[in-house]
């Protein structure tokens, strides 16, 4: 993640510590959320007068109207230990199994005292896959998106489609204006050619 809120968030990102507590849900509307978030925001470098931008980057084509009905309904509440191993992902910067902090809980879980990465290569060579980036996204950044692609290198090329869209953010692929016709269409017609 590339945004100044979103480098800052998973290093203070206190999951680890709630979670051992027995806090199961993490409600992003919550008063703990918003209390943690207000201290981010007192962060230099961090703008919160923008929150979506400051999480997901700069977006093109999102309408108010759309972005005021998505934040009444979003974001849900997830589970703590999703929180906290998205931040451990983040704060370590490989994709790995969840990090339970102590050598034998590791063991007991994934057989290792460290957990492992996640071997991209163990994908199904022929599966099917469509991947659709864009250009300002702060949260799956090219650079990111890049790195998955080197690991998909063995991947049967008639099998994997994607889509690099230059001036789209993250938000811009679930409600942006022309999110139907740029995205939705080319994921119906994969999903089409599957058949």
């Amino acid at each position: 993640m590339n945004t100044a809120l979103g480098v800052l968030a998973p290093r203070g990102f206190v999951g680890e510590i709630t979670t051992l507590f027995g806090i199961a849900e993490f409600n992003p509307k919550g008063q703990e959320a918003s209390a943690f978030l207000k201290a981010l925001c007192g962060h230099p470098g961090v703008n919160c007068y923008d929150l979506l931008s400051a999480i997901t980057g700069n977006n093109c084509c999102l309408n108010a109207s759309t972005v005021d009905l998505f934040l009444k309904n979003e974001p849900q509440s997830t589970a703590t230990k999703n929180m906290v191993h998205l931040a451990q992902t983040v704060r370590e910067g490989i994709i790995e199994n969840f990090d339970y902090g102590r050598p034998d809980y590791n063991m007991m879980r994934c057989g290792e005292p460290r957990p492992p990465a996640y071997n991209i290569s163990n994908i199904a060579r022929d599966l099917p896959i469509f991947i659709s980036y864009g250009g300002q996204d702060a949260l799956s950044d090219v650079e990111d998106v890049q790195l998955l692609l080197d690991h998909l290198n063995f991947h049967d090329v008639s099998k994997l489609s994607i889509q690099y869209i230059q001036d789209s953010a993250h938000a811009d692929f679930i409600m942006g204006i022309n999110a139907k016709d740029v995205v939705y269409n080319q994921v119906v017609q994969f999903f089409e050619n599957q058949q």
